[in-house]
């Protein structure tokens, strides 16, 4: 089979990994790839946002199967064209991906179908939000914007004069430009986070794998928020029980909801849930795998993932047998200086063999110079996962493997999954 795999960070290095596994593989293209995927199959030099050229390029190759992973061609449609030009994909429609899209009309689905989240209401209008903000306590609410903002429209601000500052920056000054014309006031949920994963083809939902994820930039959870620092599974936390109530109350009513709504889910579905003190509660929806959480799950994944995606693509999930490992997995991702704000690149990297020693390195923000030299060329650079019989041991694994890397300006959270030793040994 020819596939070709849309995206070019981190999670779509994981994913080639994973899909580069598959014996009924013949030709594995990535679109644009980057210096990782590279060494599993053919990089395309067309870029996510190029629809016409991805479906004719398709058309062309005759490509057998076509994964998108990022959110933004998914919420733009371009599962939808390449479908409508007859090419197997696996990948939701647009009208399922609002789910990721919009977070009020995501809101609106969860507060009809009585799918647990936070209270929330909507606003366009800075002055009237502001008047409903200082009608709430302090420190109470969350400022969402409504679209995509490549996992940095979420603001928690402490004091009403930083509320002010949010809704003003969003909705006035366009901070997150068209996605947050429309914003969200959510109330603050407390407890612990996971995301929570399962293919869906309709109403039929896969088993489903919890991880936990580091957004901030700082160790301690302090500083700006990321793309994501690194991510550790399954959670200290998480347990047969747990699992039960999620798929019960989250994930398989939202499957439900949105074949009520003319919206039927075909993909991977990515719930954020906070686990509060009344139970389970959805911070947000995703409409496709997570980053950094795919870098762990593709190991995790122990069934064949090509023969997961195409029962998704052909509607026929229904009896696939979808397995995770409960092993315990860690990862650590180095950035550049200065991430997420601005940051240099164009840095030689050193010390990838040495690393995979202990586990296996997913290239996201690398490239290759004239000389052929491994290269930095985004903010998130590349991260090292590493299994173990414990949490500390895959923790372990991954921070000696990714200590032997270096580039310069590199630096990395050295408390990922540390929490977790404290319930897992």
């Amino acid at each position: 089979m020819k596939v070709l795999l849309v995206g070019s960070g981190g999670r779509e290095h994981a994913m080639a990994w994973k899909l580069a596994q598959s014996t009924r593989i013949s030709e594995l293209f990535i679109a644009p790839g980057n210096a990782g995927t590279a060494e599993l199959g053919t990089n395309v030099d067309i870029g996510v946002s190029d629809h016409i050229a991805l479906v004719k390029y398709a058309e062309n190759h005759k490509i057998d199967l076509v994964v998108v992973a990022p959110d933004k061609p998914i919420v733009d449609g371009l599962c939808d064209q390449l479908r409508h030009a007859g090419i197997t994909t696996f990948g939701p429609s647009s009208a399922a991906a609002r789910v990721e899209g919009s977070k009020i009309w995501s809101n609106d689905l969860m507060t009809k179908y009585r799918i647990p989240t936070a209270e929330s209401v909507a606003f366009n209008i800075s002055g009237l939000a502001m008047e409903y903000g200082r009608s709430k306590p302090e420190g109470s609410l969350v400022v969402k914007a409504d679209g995509l903002a490549a996992g940095k429209g979420v603001i928690l601000p402490e004091t009403y004069d930083e509320l002010d500052s949010a809704i003003v920056g969003m909705l006035d000054h366009g901070a997150f430009g068209k996605s947050s014309s429309s914003i969200l006031l959510a109330e603050r949920m407390t407890g612990p986070e996971t995301s929570v994963f399962a293919f869906v083809d309709g109403e039929h939902v896969s088993a489903e794998i919890a991880t936990c994820d580091y957004k901030r930039a700082g160790e301690g959870d302090l500083g700006l928020n990321t793309g994501g620092m690194g991510s550790y599974g399954p959670p200290e936390f998480w347990t047969a029980e747990l699992a039960a109530k999620v798929r019960c109350e989250i994930l398989e009513p939202t499957a439900r909801a949105l074949v009520k709504e003319y919206s039927s889910f075909s993909g991977v579905l990515y719930a954020g849930l906070m686990i509060t003190k009344s139970g389970p509660k959805v911070v947000e929806f995703n409409c496709r795998f997570g980053d950094p959480e795919t870098q762990i799950l593709m190991p995790m994944l122990e069934s064949d993932l090509l023969d997961v995606c195409l029962a998704v693509a052909e509607n026929r999930l229904d009896g696939t047998d979808v397995r995770w490992s409960n092993e315990p997995h860690t990862f650590v991702v180095a950035v550049s200086d200065g991430y997420p704000g601005s940051y240099s690149t164009g840095f030689e990297i050193t010390g990838i063999s040495a690393a995979t020693e202990y586990g296996v390195v997913f290239h996201a923000g690398t490239a290759r110079d004239l000389n052929n030299n491994l290269v930095t060329s985004g903010g998130r650079v590349l991260g090292v996962v590493a299994s173990g019989s414990t949490i500390s041991k895959s923790r372990n694994a991954a921070y000696t493997g990714i200590e032997h890397i270096f580039f310069e300006g590199m630096r990395f959270r050295r408390d990922i999954a540390e929490r977790a030793i404290h319930g897992r040994s």
